[in-house]
């Protein structure tokens, strides 16, 4: 993927969503690169890595457990991220990523995110923002699911 091209994949990202173009590519300047293959564990439940992944093109999937018991969790569409909060606060991964097929994750460290605040902070600010509304749809949706499996299970205020 060229610099353009990872220019390209943040602006059609959530985290792109309110950058313009010249944010775009300071942001993608600063983001590496993952060509990941199908089958390839991205990264393990456990870790204390803190990268920012953001799907740029394939198929990628949220896990728990055992590599033979897994779980899918959630498969990321293009543009979504993965390890948000990882990100923001160092806490262990708590699911890994596993890839469906072969393609490309675009890579973001703290460090590197944290060099734009002094030259960028609008940028900074857009992406926090971008950030908290993923943790915050995130969280609506596993509302959500908890209240369909309640309404599921007591067999009240649902249609099952």
């Amino acid at each position: 993927m060229t610099q353009l091209d990872k220019a390209a994949a943040v602006a059609r990202s959530i985290l792109g969503a309110e950058l313009d173009a010249g944010e775009c590519a300071a942001l993608a300047g600063k983001m590496g690169v993952h060509a990941m293959k199908e089958g390839e564990v991205v990264v393990r439940e456990g870790e204390s890595r803190r990268t920012l992944f953001i799907l740029a093109d394939g198929k990628l999937s949220v896990c728990t457990g055992e590599d033979d018991k897994e779980t899918h969790l959630y498969q990321l569409r293009i543009g979504e991220c993965a390890g948000t909060r990882a990100f923001i606060d160092s806490s262990e991964r708590k699911g890994r990523l596993h890839a469906d097929t072969d393609g490309a994750i675009l890579t973001l460290e703290p460090e590197d995110f944290e060099s734009l605040i002094e030259t960028h902070p609008w940028l900074v600010y857009k992406v926090m923002r971008a950030l908290f509304r993923v943790t915050h749809t995130n969280l609506m949706r596993m509302n959500l699911e908890s209240t369909e499996l309640r309404n599921y299970m007591m067999k009240t205020g649902g249609r099952y």
